[in-house]
C-alpha cells in the first residue's frame, strides 16, 4: 500500500532527527492544504498562527518525553505526516497561552480533528492538546500506527469516527 509516508516522508534525510521540522511539505497533501485554509481563515480572524511542528521521529518524541515535555513515549500521528501543532505568534514569537477553540472550530470546518476535543466534544477528555490538529480519527490511530491504515483522498476523520462507533 504506497502512501504519502511511504513514498516521502520515509526517504526524507529528517526521517530520524531530533530537532524540530515545521515543513509543511511533510504533510500528506490533503492535510497540507487543510492547515493552509486554517492559517488564512485563523489570520481574517485577526489572529497570526505559525506551523510550529509538522513531522515528529521518533527519536524526537522519545527526547520530549525524556525532557516532561511530551506525554507520549511513542511518536503519533505527527510521525505519518497527518499532524501539526499550530500555535499563535505574538509579538514575533510563539505562544501557547490563551484561549485556542477557535482552532477547535477552524480544525473541524477543515475537516481535522483538534487535540482539545479529540473529534467528539461530548466525551470528557483527561489528554488536551489544544494547539494539535489531525486528519486521523483517534479510532483509526492503532491501525495507522501497525500500517494497516493511511487515509486517502476521500478519507474524512468524522465520518471514520462515526462508522467506527457504530460499528
Amino acid at each position: 500500500m504506497a502512501s504519502f509516508f511511504e513514498d516521502v516522508i520515509r526517504s526524507d534525510s529528517r526521517f530520524n532527527s531530533v530537532k524540530r521540522v515545521a515543513d509543511i511539505n511533510l504533510l500528506e497533501p490533503v492535510t497540507r492544504s487543510a492547515v493552509s485554509r486554517i492559517v488564512e481563515d485563523a489570520g481574517a480572524l485577526g489572529i497570526d498562527l505559525m506551523v510550529f511542528e509538522t513531522y515528529r521521529s521518533q527519536a524526537r518524541q522519545q527526547e520530549l518525553f525524556n525532557q516532561g515535555a511530551s506525554k507520549l513515549r511513542v511518536v503519533g500521528v505527527h510521525h505519518f505526516g497527518l499532524a501539526v501543532d499550530l500555535v499563535k505568534v505574538v509579538g514575533g514569537e510563539p505562544s501557547w497561552k490563551g484561549d485556542f477553540s477557535f482552532l477547535g472550530r477552524l480544525a473541524h470546518e477543515h475537516g481535522l480533528i483538534w487535540g482539545g476535543d479529540w473529534g467528539d466534544p461530548a466525551v470528557p477528555h483527561t489528554f488536551i492538546d489544544a494547539v494539535h490538529v489531525q486528519r486521523c480519527a483517534v479510532s483509526l490511530q492503532p491501525a495507522l500506527f501497525r500500517g494497516s491504515f493511511y487515509p486517502d483522498a476521500d478519507y474524512n476523520p468524522y465520518r471514520a469516527a462515526r462508522a467506527t462507533v457504530a460499528a
